[in-house]
């Protein structure tokens, strides 16, 4: 190697050194309560260690010898896997900000939704439909440890029908067999963990009729991802294209139906073929939380992961009546479409309920693009009655389920990646509990807050490791 090379490569170790997670050490939870992510009780006085980014040992603290590496004291503290939030679109594509209504990369506003997650207790998201060129080389930098993040999976860019719903940021397909190459091209291009494909021609809320994906190229773009390797994900917003898209072969449901109450049989149909299903009530629940209780800015999750102008931008919003939806639409459908979603929403939540409660797999989703909106969504659940610890199931291990990774993720157990968060107190008897944070761990490496460039200004060390 010549000095030239070498010395390039001494700068990239030291840029990635600064940038990325220090590298994974041994620790080991001692004395912790571990809630596991399966849904199974709590279980007190657990020691948890953690070696080469992986959870290696699990066991009574009583019967596990001297601690292993370092140590932390978990007395009174609560142990669960790392949050995961399968349904975000993350901030920094800025639409019609160059000539011509093109989209420009705010790299920057990126970073702080992405460090806004890691804050929170996300140790990974789900990016459903985006700017390539804004979420694909930020999932090449979290890969490559060169920024600290959340672990990214990504679709890029979504495929659909011309002039269906997000057709605007699509690989968009009219005929079959002609679309191979489109399809072919985005795989090549931007090799997507998940494909997200959209079947709804809308119609709902203050929603004009679009065009909707024909059922047969549905299939055909589903088979073709399949035999590619690739899980699909399918925007739906009713139970009839949602009962559709799965006899089509998806693999998951980007939302669950909303526009009414889901039928028994439907339910049984999740729970039988286990499709997983995204949560993503807060979407449509933000609209009216903003006018009736803009207060929820002033918590300290929305303090610390936003801007004090974005806060103060919204209160203002809130001020004048809180219609922030459809912007340069008349009043008359901004105002419809707040109604609408006040009027959903409850639904929404029953008809989740109503799966969970019959075995089906819900996985946390927010359709938005922050740690807060993830807590939001725990509380959610929490109010459509669905108990903690399925809402923690559905928050960790359901949601590496969507992903197809749930051998690697998602829950507590030996061999697993270690991403879990140390909470200072119980989430199973209060979901609001999850925000209590003590620590996060991302594949064995201890997040140091103060290094997150989050919105809302630095932050002080959860953790002290006494060095």
């Amino acid at each position: 190697m010549t000095t030239a090379k070498r010395l390039g490569a001494l700068v990239a170790a030291a840029l990635a050194l600064l940038s990325g997670p220090a590298a994974a050490e041994r620790w080991t939870f001692q004395h912790v309560t571990l809630i596991d992510g399966t849904g199974a009780p709590p279980r007190p006085d657990m020691s948890v260690v953690v070696d080469g980014g992986r959870f290696v040992a699990i066991l009574p603290s009583g019967r596990a010898g001297p601690p292993q590496g370092r140590v932390i004291d978990g007395r009174g503290k609560f142990l669960i896997p790392g949050l995961i939030d399968i349904h975000i679109h993350l901030a920094g594509s800025v639409a019609g900000a160059v000539p011509g209504g093109g989209a420009t990369v705010d790299r920057n506003a990126a970073l702080q939704a992405l460090a806004s997650y890691l804050y929170a207790g996300v140790t990974t998201v789900l990016d459903v439909g985006n700017d390539p060129a804004n979420i694909l080389p930020l999932r090449a930098d979290e890969r490559a440890g060169r920024i600290l993040a959340p672990r990214i999976f990504a679709t890029g860019n979504l495929v659909t029908y011309p002039g269906s719903h997000g057709a605007g940021m699509a690989v968009t397909i009219e005929h079959w067999p002609e679309g191979r190459a489109a399809l072919q091209a985005q795989l090549d291009s931007q090799h997507p963990d998940v494909q997200k494909i959209t079947y709804d021609e809308e119609g709902w809320g203050a929603r004009p009729l679009i065009p909707i994906l024909p059922k047969d190229l549905l299939q055909h773009i589903v088979e073709y991802y399949n035999d590619h390797g690739v899980r699909t994900t399918v925007h739906i917003s009713n139970e009839a294209r949602a009962r559709e898209a799965i006899f089509s072969g998806v693999d998951s449901l980007a939302h669950t139906p909303a526009q009414g109450p889901v039928t028994d049989a439907f339910v049984k149909l999740l729970a039988a073929k286990r499709i997983p299903v995204a949560s993503t009530v807060t979407i449509g629940d933000n609209y009216g939380r903003l006018h009736d209780h803009p207060d929820y800015l002033d918590q300290p999750l929305y303090v610390a992961t936003m801007s004090p102008a974005q806060r103060a931008e919204l209160k203002r919003i809130a001020a004048a009546g809180g219609e922030t939806a459809l912007r340069g639409s008349p009043d008359l459908y901004r105002r419809a479409w707040r109604q609408y979603w006040q009027t959903q929403t409850p639904i929404l939540q029953d008809n989740l309920r109503r799966i969970d409660a019959a075995g089906g797999l819900v996985a946390l989703g927010t359709d938005a693009t922050s740690g807060a909106a993830t807590h939001r969504e725990l509380e959610l659940l929490a109010e459509a009655g669905i108990p903690n610890l399925h809402i923690l199931r559905i928050a960790t291990l359901n949601g590496a389920r969507l992903l197809g990774r749930e051998d690697e993720m998602g829950s507590i157990a030996e061999g697993k990646l270690a991403d879990a968060v140390l909470l200072n107190a119980d989430p199973a008897a209060d979901i609001g509990n999850a925000k209590a944070i003590a620590l996060v761990m991302k594949a064995g490496s201890i997040v140091d807050e103060s290094r997150l460039p989050l919105a809302g200004g630095p932050q002080r060390r959860r953790f002290d490791d006494g060095q």
